[in-house]
């Protein structure tokens, strides 16, 4: 029994380690120790403590086992299911975090409406309350209410919660206005390959802001003097890049243009957040916001943001995926015209009620049936685009609605370095995925996919598609370490088997 259990640990610390991209050496110099005892550790023939396993999950930023509660999440999935009735989409995960770094510009109550309860959006929160930020869940655990303090205690700041959001970078915004000085540690969150702060400070420079990196943190000073005297043009049209800029010109005693801004929807659920703050913002929806910023806010406000389009999209794709009839409520179709456009020339039958506005006013939702149909490959690749282009957190899902249809889909993930790489996970379900180059995918279909047993793929979306596979596939299958999903996803599992999906969840450790 011992040795089978130190076989099945070796085999949780392999997968993650394989899903890190990581060779035995470098795990072994992570932990201090030799590449010998790695591949012990892995084939179980060592003893582990569960101290090291702990040290081993931290290195990999895998929670394979968590000292002083229970061990990681597992799912177990009963496929080959078809879904019906009807489920509601919850709130914009990416608007709520976007939101929860905004409250640092108020010096009022915050109170959030139905915000979603997301690992993403605790790890924002225990990081908030450790600078002395003072939050609760009000209304039955529905909404959120956050009091800011006279003074932040940053040299109080919960360092590991922080590395495991990689939210944390639209804390620059908001605090530039707050203190002269401060650190932040380096942003975490998916590993989807390099990604640069650099566009940012470019952004953030024009309002003095400078920052040194070093040993895991970013160094902060503010010069106070320098202000953004012209146009601010952002180097990428990055949605949190647009935040940053948005924050740090909201409290800008002066008017502030961002041009190659991000119109996408959790930086227009900001722009109404900020609106009701007594900010003024032009364009907002466009790619050239002009902002009127004031010196100080201290409010009482009460904001709702709006549904979240890709978790609409996972939920498209999961009636696809498991050829099912599936209303889909309180979808905001702005944000998912293009894809929609995509799966009609594919042959999806659907329909969509008429467009009535989400509890911000301002954001148009409708409720969408899609039923089972004959899908054929899209002649044109898929690919993302900035807003109001097919969204660049979809494009995975359309790896699993690709091997569903009929052909040869190219998917084409520019964006990320390392992205497409998970979404041949598929291939252990029975997909056919043949990766082109770090970038680029070709999906056959159709698919009889297969059930089995794996480690959850390190980046939010493509464990999400994994899963939608395995809801499709007879038999039973496994996905263990769903710590990314919980990351992006409220109740993904139970809210599926409302609508007869059959996944339970379990720990093993």
């Amino acid at each position: 029994m011992a040795d089978d259990y130190l076989v099945r640990i070796g085999k949780l610390i392999r997968d993650a380690r394989q899903h890190r991209g990581w060779t035995q050496t470098q795990l072994a110099e992570a932990l201090g120790t030799s590449q010998s005892a790695v591949n012990r550790i892995e084939r179980g023939n060592q003893n582990i403590s569960l101290e090291m396993i702990a040290r081993i999950g931290e290195a990999l930023d895998s929670e394979i086992v968590s000292l002083g509660y229970a061990g990681p999440m597992h799912l177990r999935v009963v496929g080959g299911r078809r879904l019906s009735g009807s489920i509601d989409v919850k709130t914009s995960k990416n608007a709520c975090v976007a939101l929860l770094c905004a409250t640092l510009l108020n010096r009022g109550r915050t109170v959030l409406r139905r915000v979603a309860r997301i690992e993403e959006v605790y790890r924002l929160l225990e990081v908030l309350g450790s600078i002395g930020v003072r939050t609760r869940w009000i209304n039955g655990g529905v909404d959120l209410e956050i009091v800011p303090p006279a003074e932040l205690d940053m040299g109080a700041m919960d360092a590991a919660a922080a590395r495991r959001t990689r939210s944390i970078i639209m804390f620059l915004g908001p605090l530039l206005h707050r203190m002269d000085n401060f650190t932040l540690p380096y942003a975490g969150g998916c590993d989807l390959g390099t990604r640069t702060i650099e566009p940012h400070m470019i952004a953030l420079r024009r309002f003095g802001l400078d920052i040194a990196a070093t040993e895991g943190l970013y160094h902060a000073q503010v010069d106070r003097k320098v202000t953004p005297g012209r146009p601010i043009v952002l180097t990428e049209r990055g949605d949190t890049v647009t935040e940053n800029a948005l924050l740090a010109a909201a409290r800008h005693d002066g008017t502030t243009v961002i041009r190659n801004a991000s119109s996408n929807y959790m930086v227009q659920d900001l722009c109404f957040f900020l609106e009701a703050l007594g900010v003024r913002v032009e364009g907002i929806g466009t790619t050239t916001l002009t902002v009127h910023g004031v010196p100080t806010i201290d409010v009482d406000v009460d904001y709702s943001p709006s549904e979240d389009p890709v978790e609409a999209m996972s939920l498209l794709a999961a009636a696809v995926v498991t050829e099912s009839e599936l209303t889909v409520r309180r979808v905001p179709i702005e944000f998912l015209e293009i894809e929609l456009a995509v799966l009609e020339e594919m042959g999806l039958d659907h329909d969509r009620t008429p467009e009535y506005f989400a509890d911000n006013g301002r954001t148009r939702l409708v409720d969408l049936t899609v039923r089972p149909s004959k899908l054929e490959a899209p002649i044109d690749k898929i690919h993302p685009m900035p807003f109001p282009g097919l969204n660049i957190d979809n494009v995975p899902f359309f790896a699993a609605i690709a091997a569903s249809a009929q052909g040869k889909t190219l998917i084409h993930d520019w964006v990320y370095d390392n992205r497409a790489i998970y979404l041949t996970d598929l291939n252990r379900l029975g997909g056919r995925l043949q990766l082109l180059d770090p970038h680029r995918v070709l999906v056959e279909g159709p698919t009889r996919w297969r059930a089995a047993e794996m480690m959850c793929p390190p980046a939010l979306r493509p464990a999400v598609v994994v899963l939608l596979a395995m809801m499709a596939a007879e038999g039973t299958s496994v996905l263990r370490n769903v710590y990314v999903i919980n990351r992006g996803y409220e109740d993904l599992a139970e809210r599926l088997n409302s609508v007869g999906a059959q996944i339970e969840t379990f720990r093993d450790i």
